[in-house]
């Protein structure tokens, strides 16, 4: 992944790509200040209940229900609790059964809640389509034809198919995914991003792949359609934000038949207590017995589930990524061992001169002289900076323009690795210079009849096994080839990194440096960034090996990627996040994108996936213990009047048996609506071990569950009792 994979014009603002229902921007492309915002808000906004109130009781057709075990039970005990109010009418009967069905309800409502945020998110996005007008070349167009005599022909942008050519003028929407095949321009991806500020997009590289809906700001390009209607990038961040292709993951179903199997058993246990209650000539009422049973059933997580997983997803598009399945997120929550690109992720991308290293015998300023003449046709980031520190250092001003009459300049080249400059007098060249790779200068001078001398090479070797980037300076003039000095390049590693990397090794998982520097270089960088190991002179199929290695070991992979050559090993992780300036086989290869293309994302996601995986473990553990308190209610209610030594169990003191078993049932209502916000936001992470993760969860979520129905059910029992049928 080079720099300039990753250039773009300066963000004017972040947090503008989606509003959040009730307020909140959706958050910008990086760091832990967005994110928690919107989370309880959400549920109490007044505009979002009124609009997810209806698809909550759209949930309650049977067919929906039927999806959730839980639920449906719930749902099967109101009906009957409903007939029994209607047959044996009291004020007891009546009120259990508004509440068993406002227990329904208020479950539908967190999904709904849930849903509502990616519907409000969608409305926004399809703003961004329009009815799309294209200019498609004929099929005789070639790469290299002169545009103006092509012939052009103007269809639907939903007729385009792949591998038609586009070409999109200035000031136009850019009508499908696909990539540049001829020119450059700027393009606002402002519909898909919520940046303002437009980045480059041209033909070749990573930097031509474009999404359809964006704008062409300047110029002209061609674009070469990738997708097929209706499946666009667009479609998709659609269909993934609206839920319509949410599916569950594997936990999430092995939760789900965990809850059915209790729920089943506790049907069970109550069909069976109905005739011991009768033969024991207890309360064996229809509606005591589904109050019981609701009570039993792991309600809580139940009715919490499907928002959980729902507001993972939705944490993930706060943050502008798109993950293409729930699997993906839940995946990120497991992972072992993270590939993480030096450049841009672990430094700040561009290397910098820091200093200049002259040979036994050449003065310092006279080697910073040559660096600067070589690097005057240098346009690298690289290139600047060592023009920047000979100004600085040694009060060195670059030429200005005719103050070089005769000069050849050598610019920088890939291939060369060098660039340089020629200077002529009289009609013949005095001096040849040239900067560049340590390599390829040696070689540059030995091809010229000198000599390298062994400072040189140990010079370079001693940079590199700092950290930096060592460039040979050489010059051939009257005296005859020879090196003067180096320049040394430093990667600049993040601030706070290392501290990252730390808390991702508490979390158990193991950080891979990917580059293409040599070992030296590579190794310095790893250890001031504090990873665990590296990977050095990186190829494609290197990166595919050593994932290979840590699936065959049983470890889950993550890693970031932008270009073709990234592909392979994106499609084999199990968490392969593409950036969006990136190619479309990238993004196809990933099963998410970061709109934001931002490489250091990868860590958040992880923290997002570990989030969810917290927060479901905690509600979890949360809906068992606090059913715990509800048995204290119901189960002495229905015995005490034939034993009542079982009195004794009314440990809360509640007023009555009716009492009682209303205020369970209301408390277990209630408590979904008070876990919405948390099931939305998410429980707080923090790096911790498995061992102090269970330990907080059953502290403070197993012990609260188990404490907090004691107290609810009391206060709700001391105004139920005031209440005429029910005392």
């Amino acid at each position: 992944m080079s720099p300039a994979t990753r250039q773009q014009a300066p963000t004017a603002s972040r947090g503008s790509w989606v509003p959040a229902p009730g307020g909140g921007g959706g958050g910008g492309g990086g760091g832990r200040r967005h994110g928690r915002r919107r989370g309880a808000s959400g549920l109490f906004d007044p505009v979002q209940l009124l609009t997810s109130f209806p698809d909550a009781l759209h949930k309650l057709h049977p067919r929906v229900l039927a999806r959730n075990p839980v639920l449906f039970v719930v749902a099967a005990g109101s009906v009957l609790t409903t007939l029994s109010a209607l047959v044996h009418p009291s004020v007891f009967a009546w009120v259990i059964s508004v509440w068993l069905w406002l227990t329904v309800i208020f479950a539908n409502l967190a999904e709904a809640v849930a849903e509502g945020r990616g519907k409000a998110q969608a409305k926004s996005l399809r703003r961004a389509r329009t009815d799309t007008v294209a200019v498609r070349l004929r099929d005789n167009w070639r790469i290299g034809t002169h545009l103006p005599t092509a012939a052009k022909e103007t269809v639907a942008a939903t007729d385009l198919q792949p591998f038609d050519f586009v070409v999109v003028e200035a000031g136009g929407l850019i009508p499908a995914d696909g990539e540049v095949v001829d020119g450059i321009a700027a393009v606002d991806e402002s519909a898909v991003t919520g940046e303002s500020a437009p980045v480059i997009r041209e033909s070749g590289g990573d930097r031509s792949g474009v999404t359809g809906g964006t704008t062409v700001l300047s110029d002209r390009i061609v674009v070469r359609v990738t997708s097929r209607p209706g499946h666009s990038f667009m479609d998709r961040m659609i269909a993934l934000v609206e839920g319509a292709s949410r599916r569950k993951t594997p936990n999430e179903l092995a939760l789900n038949i965990l809850l059915a199997a209790l729920t089943w058993v506790f049907v069970l246990v109550v069909v069976t207590l109905y005739p011991m209650a009768a033969y024991a000539g207890a309360d064996q009422s229809m509606t005591v017995l589904v109050a019981l049973l609701v009570t039993l059933i792991p309600t809580t997580i139940g009715a919490l589930l499907s928002a959980i997983g729902i507001a993972g997803m939705d944490r993930l598009v706060q943050r502008h990524v798109l993950a293409m399945s729930g699997r993906a997120v839940e995946a990120a929550g497991d992972i072992n061992t993270l590939l993480l690109d030096k450049t841009g992720t672990i430094t700040l991308g561009n290397r910098e001169a820091t200093g200049f290293v002259a040979l036994p015998g050449v003065d310092e300023r006279a080697l910073a002289r040559a660096a600067q003449l070589a690097s005057l046709a240098d346009e690298t980031p690289e290139g600047r900076s060592v023009l920047a520190l000979a100004r600085h250092r040694h009060g060195l001003r670059e030429p200005v323009e005719g103050e070089l009459n005769e000069v050849r300049f050598v610019r920088f080249s890939a291939q060369t690795r060098m660039s340089g400059v020629d200077l002529w007098r009289g009609g013949h060249v005095t001096h040849h210079i040239r900067k560049g790779a340590a390599a390829e200068v040696s070689d540059w001078v030995r091809m010229r009849g000198g000599a390298v001398p062994a400072e040189a090479r140990w010079f370079a070797d001693s940079i590199a096994a700092s950290g930096g980037t060592p460039l040979l300076v050489a010059v051939d003039d009257r005296d005859g080839p020879r090196v003067l000095g180096a320049v040394h390049l430093k990667d600049v590693v993040k601030d706070g990194i290392r501290e990252r990397f730390a808390e991702l090794r508490r979390m158990g998982i193991r950080t891979v440096m990917i580059t293409g520097d040599n070992p030296l270089t590579a190794r310095a960088i790893a250890e001031e960034a504090g990873v665990d190991d590296f990977l050095a002179e990186a190829t494609p199929e290197d990166k595919l090996a050593l994932i290979h290695r840590e699936q065959e070991g049983g470890r889950l992979v993550a890693m970031t990627g932008d270009g073709t050559n990234d592909a392979p090993a994106l499609a084999q992780a199990d968490v392969g996040v593409a950036m969006n300036t990136g190619t479309s086989a990238a993004k196809e290869a990933g099963n998410m994108v970061d709109l934001d293309s931002d490489p250091t994302k990868l860590i958040e996601i992880v923290e997002i996936g570990k989030q969810l995986l917290i927060t479901r473990g905690a509600l979890t553990t949360f809906s068992i213990t606090n059913d715990v308190a509800k048995y204290f209610a119901i189960i002495p209610a229905m015995f005490t009047g034939v034993h009542p030594g079982l009195e004794a169990l009314n440990i809360m003191g509640l007023h009555s048996p009716t009492s009682a078993i209303t205020s369970a049932i209301i408390f277990n209502a209630l408590i979904i609506v008070a876990l919405i916000p948390l099931a939305l936001r998410g429980v707080r992470y923090t790096p911790a071990s498995a061992h102090d993760l269970l330990l907080r969860n059953l502290t403070i979520y197993g012990l609260g569950g188990l404490v907090l129905p004691f107290v609810g059910i009391k206060l709700i029992d001391l105004v139920v009792s005031t209440i005429p049928g029910l005392g």
